[in-house]
């Protein structure tokens, strides 16, 4: 939040003012030092590594000279960070050696210079205070460099420079202060300029070329940096990694048959050559602390981690090929991708750190950057809008996408007032807008991975600089591509909150059945319940394919399909196809897989599609099919094929792309595809441009899915109190709760003496946990069933005032929320409070009356304000007068009136905005009535009349067109009216209040 031009735009500045080198100087660090290397080259640049270190009122400028200055220049920039008793001068000192030092520090050069003058510097840069510093180049007899500090390429971006400033300093423009900023002369000035400036001391700009040269600029990161497995040897860390294969593999298979066998000495050479003995032993090592895991990602091929117990799906029987993971002809690393339940991971990875200690682990980081609307927003803080009236300019022009995206052939200035003009905004948004297009993609500030962590065998602190986050933990100053890049090895352990789901409901299960169910071991892809059950698309609540758009796609798949394909058809292999195709790039594609699936016929695109393709009916599923399909028809070779496969999943890398489709499209060409073919094809490969996933990771994803869905079919009362208890998942607590009622399940209120923190699954039930009460604080509740559990059950309110000191705000939650209900006896919760509250007083209460129980509306207001949603009933329960008005149907006969316009009742569980092809937006809601879900469509026209209408927990009067897709239906929405409380009276207040 400094310097304005992007990396891009300033190299290819200094290019054209004729220069060859250039010096990147992020300050406290090398946040884009990797990066910068890709870019300055191919610009021509020679690039230069180095850093403004800041500290105090200290601050010099270090260039790396050589390989060894750059490490000091790491642990340098670590210690600022991570050291709190960071010492500025002594630091310097102490790293200098292979470093260039300029600064205009009086006190630290003093100090330097007794050490010694070599590389050491006076800098000179244009502006008030350079005489000072040409001052004491004279008086200590350094040598002056001049330098232009260059935070932006010309005078006029200074007020951009401000701007970021300003968003940097949480402060408005006005009250900005100009120490907060740079000098209006720090812009990238050409050497004539410089010249005119330092016409006096003409050898400032000699050294500044001197310096240039004698600074390293070949640099090589591609040396993967492995980790040390316990200090091993070589050959020693592959012994114990074979031994310890061969001894999973009899776990895995029982016996080894010949094909077993090939395949792990197959996958033991390849890891013998590479090297990544160590990399498999501390992954196992790490693995080992949880014993619940998702192994995920292109490791998931390895029969190597499968029987290591790393993954848990068999390469072998579902024909996941190693060579995605790991082959002869990859460079770089790849990593091994490791969920654990969410609330283990912090555990894990504090174990990491301390195990193998900060010296050698740190997590790699997320270097946060300004969005669009982070940008809109941030600027008009800047510009002292209030906060409220942000809000709702965002809201609305995200509903209004189609006026936002910038118009070709339009200037900024146009477009912005247009903009604001359309959607009736007035200044200073039209500067806001305008400046929020140059400013977006600015680096904000470093955050961390979810979950990626970095080990080296020796200091992690001489490869890469690092920072600790606001949580406590190193973090390296790269995300994760520069990482790889750079040679480091990255695992990633991240949390699933589904897997913390499948805990919970197995350790239920066995307390409720005594049933024990090994997770590693359990492989639920053939039970004929769970098939059938995913066939539907009944998977609310299941790992990875519950979205709307997910359960669609499993019903159009499995509806329309011939009763005899769905004999033939492998329902895991089409889930592992649906789990990769469902990405939002390759909506337009999933559709003709459906069809193709059907076994309906189709004009192939190119026969060879067909042959690489045939295992997904010739459609690019699988980040793998990139390569194959490169290969086949485009003629790469199978290096460069995954090299295209990696770009596309890469940010900052437009240039290679646009290097690859120029040879796709030329070795096609070659082979005789007609240009339209081929740009078929490239669009195709250009839907798994950033988010898409590879076989062996869809295959481990669907075998958590199908888990899930195993305990939804068998286990519903444990599974749906698992699903909300772990506060996940992609709907609301209300809408699992209304799913559950449709699974046939009742819904308990929480109770004194049922209840525990977690909802609880038993039978046919789900008990409601004192985690739902809003502000009811969990040490509260958490005590209040340990009283329970050691003393026996509470008898009565004043039984539990005696034995839980509670205050009187906590308790009166509970007795609002009908927790003491089942042991009231006659005494209503009004009553209930009135002995509460007497409970506190200091005299003795006299005769306490025993007022009438709350009517049903009191109650339910309770309930909204307690738990966020009714209870006792479905919001729509409470419609049942007006709703008898209005003529419609349940949701669950949309089926019987396929073609037909009708009206139908919803309470808006879930919605998604998207953009047409043209960029129009358009909406995707679900919504429910008592008997069904149903998804419901507003396209662009209908969307613009009724966006600002739609918003979550209301109900709505839907018209619309019902219609069917491979057997599968939708509405199609004409009109939207919101049941507003002029309709619905008084009794519907409440929840309308609560929403609002």
């Amino acid at each position: 939040m400094h310097g304005v031009p992007t990396l891009e735009v300033l190299c290819q500045a200094v290019w054209a003012q004729g220069q060859d080198m250039l010096a990147l100087t992020d300050t406290n660090g090398l946040y884009g030092a990797i990066r910068f290397l890709d870019v300055a080259r191919e610009a021509g640049l020679k690039p230069i590594l180095g850093a403004e270190l800041v500290h105090c009122a200290h601050r010099a400028v270090l260039l790396a000279k050589t390989p060894t200055g750059y490490a000091n220049l790491c642990r340098v920039l670590s210690a600022r960070h991570c050291d709190e008793s960071f010492d500025f001068i002594g630091a310097v000192a102490r790293h200098r050696a292979g470093l260039m030092i300029l600064s205009d520090d009086r006190t630290a050069l003093t100090a330097w210079r007794h050490d010694s003058t070599e590389d050491l510097y006076v800098e000179l840069t244009p502006g008030p205070e350079v005489h000072k510093a040409f001052a004491v180049s004279r008086h200590f007899g350094l040598p002056p460099v001049a330098t232009a500090r260059a935070s932006f390429l010309r005078p006029a971006d200074y007020h951009a420079h401000r701007l970021l400033r300003a968003i940097a300093e949480n402060t408005t423009l006005s009250r900005l202060r100009a120490e907060q900023c740079c000098s209006p002369s720090h812009w990238l000035m050409p050497v004539t300029a410089l010249e005119r400036h330092f016409h006096h001391v003409p050898e400032a700009i000699t050294n500044t070329r001197r310096i240039a040269e004698q600074c390293y600029t070949d640099w090589d990161f591609k040396e993967t940096i492995f980790p040390s497995f316990r200090q091993l040897s070589a050959g020693t860390a592959f012994e114990t990694l074979r031994t310890k294969t061969y001894k999973g593999a009899l776990w895995r298979y029982g016996k080894l048959s010949g094909v077993v066998t090939q395949r792990i000495e197959k996958e033991l050479s390849v890891i013998r050559e590479k090297g990544y003995a160590d990399y498999f032993l501390v992954v196992d090592e790490i693995v080992r602390q949880a014993p619940r895991t998702c192994g995920r990602g292109s490791a998931a091929a390895s029969i190597v981690s499968y029987c290591l117990g790393i993954t848990h799906v068999d390469p072998i029987r579902h024909n996941l090929l190693f060579e995605r993971f790991l082959n002869p002809g990859r460079h770089d690393p790849p990593d091994i991708d490791i969920d654990f339940p969410w609330d283990e991971r912090p555990k894990i990875l504090e174990w990491v750190l301390a195990h193998y200690g900060h010296r050698h682990a740190a997590m790699v980081a997320n270097q946060n950057t300004l969005a669009t609307r982070a940008a809109m927003r941030e600027l008009a803080k800047v510009y002292g809008i209030p906060a409220g009236e942000i809000s709702k300019a965002l809201t609305l022009m995200q509903r209004r996408a189609d006026f936002v995206d910038v118009t070709p052939g339009k200037t900024m200035q146009t477009w912005a007032n247009q903009v604001c003009q359309a959607l009736h905004l007035r200044a200073p948004w039209p500067e806001i807008l305008l400046w929020s297009v140059q400013i977006q993609g600015h680096f904000r500030n470093l955050g961390l991975h979810p979950g990626g962590v970095v080990l080296v065998p020796d200091e992690i602190r001489c490869y890469v600089p690092v920072e600790i986050s606001a949580s406590g933990l190193p973090v390296i100053q790269w995300e994760k591509d520069q990482a790889e890049e750079a040679g480091l090895v990255k695992i990633d352990l991240l949390g699933n909150r589904s897997l913390a789901v499948i805990r919970d409901a197995l350790a239920a299960i066995k307390q409720n059945t005594g049933r024990a169910i090994d997770y590693a071991t359990w492989d639920p892809i053939s039970d004929p319940a769970t098939i059938e059950l995913i066939r539907r698309g009944d998977t609310m609540g299941c790992f990875y394919i519950e979205s709307p758009a997910t359960r669609l796609l499993l019903r159009k798949l499995w509806a329309g399909m011939p009763p005899a394909r769905v004999a033939q058809a492998d329902v895991f292999e089409y889930l592992v196809m649906v789990s990769s195709i469902i990405r939002p790039a390759a909506n337009v594609f999933a559709d003709e897989f459906v069809r193709r699936a059907h076994g309906q016929r189709y004009r192939s695109l190119h026969p060879l599609l067909d042959e690489v393709l045939s295992e997904t009916h010739g459609i690019m599923v699988y980040q793998e099919d990139v390569m194959k399909v490169a290969v086949a028809l485009g003629g790469f070779s199978l290096e460069d094929g995954d090299q295209l496969r990696k770009v596309l999943s890469k940010k900052h890398k437009a240039r290679q792309l646009r290097d690859y489709r120029q040879q796709f499209y030329e070795g096609a060409s070659a082979r005789g595809v007609r240009q339209h073919i081929i740009d078929h094809i490239w669009a195709m490969i250009m839907s798994f441009a950033g988010y898409s996933f590879c076989k062996p990771h869809s295959a481990s994803y669907a075998q958590v899915s199908f888990k899930s869905a195993y305990l939804r079919a068998y286990y519903p009362a444990e599974f749906i109190a698992a699903v909300v208890s772990n506060q996940g998942g992609y709907y609301s607590v209300f809408a699992y709760l209304s799913e559950g009622r449709r699974m046939g399940l009742t819904i308990l209120p929480p109770d004194i003496n049922m209840s525990e923190w977690a909802y609880t699954g038993l039978g046919q039930a789900v008990r409601v946990g004192f985690m739902q009460i809003k502000s009811l604080q969990e040490n509260v509740a958490k005590g209040i069933v340990t009283e329970r559990q050691v003393h026996g059950p509470y008898r009565s309110l004043h039984d539990f005032l005696d034995r839980v000191k509670l205050e009187t705000a906590q308790a009166s939650l509970l007795i609002k929320a009908g927790c003491f209900d089942s042991i009231a006896g006659e005494l209503t919760r009004p009553a209930l409070l009135w002995r509460l509250f007497a409970s506190q007083a200091t005299k003795p209460s006299g005769y306490l009356p025993i007022p009438a129980e709350y009517a049903l509306k009191q109650k339910l207001t309770h309930e909204l304000e307690l738990f966020g949603f009714p209870l006792s009933c479905h919001p729509l329960d409470l419609l049942t007068e007006v709703l008898a008005r209005i003529p419609h149907i349940p949701a669950k006969d949309l089926a019987q009136h396929v073609g037909e316009a009708v009206t139908v009742i919803g309470w808006l569980v879930t919605e998604k905005i998207v953009s047409t092809k043209k960029g129009d937006p358009m909406e995707f809601i679900t919504l429910e009535d008592q008997t069904s879900l149903y998804d419901a469509t507003l396209f662009p026209n209908t969307y613009r009349r009724y966006c600002h209408l739609l918003a979550m927990n209301q109900a709505y009067v839907v018209t619309g067109l019902v219609e069917e897709q491979f057997s599968t239906v939708t509405l199609t929405v004409r009109e939207l009216r919101l049941l507003a409380s002029r309709e619905v009276g008084a009794q519907f207040q409440p929840i309308e209040e609560a929403v609002r």
